[in-house]
């Protein structure tokens, strides 16, 4: 009898085991992850995302997709995000645009910059470049304030959205050297460079990895960073800083976020995985080359980051007097 009962729970055991299996969770990703980039595609924010996506790709043998959701600043897309289940398969490439400047620069936001989501990882900083289209004459900087002085209005600079680095950048620049110039946003990079190349507008203070090609094949001459000190990329451009505004800093950065309550352990996965390519030969390189610095570190230091990032700006966005209803 007692034979009889052990084989019966033996029985029972093994029958239990599949659905028991079953109810595990999958290690992750078991499946497509998607990578919010919220501006177009050929844009700064892009290229770093892919350059990311495409090794944790290869590293974890699921693809992760970028899905370009630009409006807004940057605001949409990093809103999905916001609002999207947190569980590993939705993040978005933040930049000091939606995760510092448009709390301060927007009267309303439709997200949470520090309680909607779940740093992961600070992928690079990156200079923006005073740029011109060559048909303006100016080649220096002192040359160039001096033509906005005597055509008060007149210029027109380009962004890539109301509230990113490349916007407040130019208002920075505009306070400082007291020169009057009119604000065209468009809805990424991409587009504005094509109107610069274009002549439709003047300047602009873009991310440095989008213009570089087009500086190196001489359709735009840059003027400046806007770095503390000079890009390895255009090691012959001054910084405005000392072009004869000290003090003069205005990069931006880039780094993978998820939504709030995303396991600590997908997030540390993601964080360990991209670390390694950002501390790698290779990925340093293809960084530089583009014009970016590879970055790195911890959650918690990314989380920092954002806090002290989100205090300059609002700052610099009060300063400069810049607004967007």
């Amino acid at each position: 009898m007692r034979f009889a009962r052990f084989v019966a729970s033996l029985a029972a055991l093994f029958a239990a085991a599949p659905f028991a299996l079953a109810q595990s969770p999958a290690p992750y990703p078991s499946h497509p992850v998607r990578v919010v980039v919220p501006f177009p595609a050929g844009g700064t924010t892009d290229i770093l995302a892919r350059a990311i996506a495409q090794r944790y790709s290869e590293a974890f043998g699921q693809p992760f997709v970028v899905d370009n959701r630009p409006g807004a600043g940057g605001n949409l897309g990093a809103e999905l995000v916001a609002r999207s289940a947190p569980d590993g398969y939705t993040l978005v490439m933040g930049t000091v645009g939606t995760h510092a400047i448009n709390p301060s620069l927007y009267a309303k936001m439709p997200y949470d910059h520090v309680k909607d989501f779940a740093p992961v990882l600070l992928v690079a900083g990156v200079p923006n470049v005073l740029e011109v289209n060559p048909n303006l004459p100016v080649h220096t900087l002192a040359q160039f304030v001096s033509y906005a002085k005597a055509h008060p209005g007149e210029l027109n600079f380009a962004s890539s959205g109301s509230g990113t680095s490349i916007h407040l950048a130019a208002e920075l620049f505009k306070t400082m050297a007291g020169v009057s110039m009119q604000h065209v946003p468009y809805k990424g990079s991409a587009p504005a460079l094509q109107d610069l190349v274009g002549g439709q507008v003047q300047l602009m203070f873009d991310n440095l990895p989008s213009s570089l090609p087009l500086i190196k094949a001489g359709k735009l001459r840059a003027i400046a960073v806007t770095s503390a000190t000079r890009a390895a990329a255009l090691p012959d451009v001054p910084t405005i800083a000392e072009s004869g505004y000290p003090g003069f800093e205005a990069s931006s950065w880039f780094g993978l976020l998820a939504p709030a309550g995303t396991p600590a352990a997908v997030i540390a996965k993601l964080n360990g995985e991209g670390n390694r390519w950002l501390a790698s030969p290779e990925a340093q390189q293809k960084l530089q080359a583009q014009g970016a610095n590879a970055a790195g570190g911890t959650p918690a230091e990314f989380a920092h980051h954002i806090n002290l990032e989100t205090a300059k700006w609002a700052k610099v966005v009060k300063e400069s007097g810049a607004k967007v209803d």
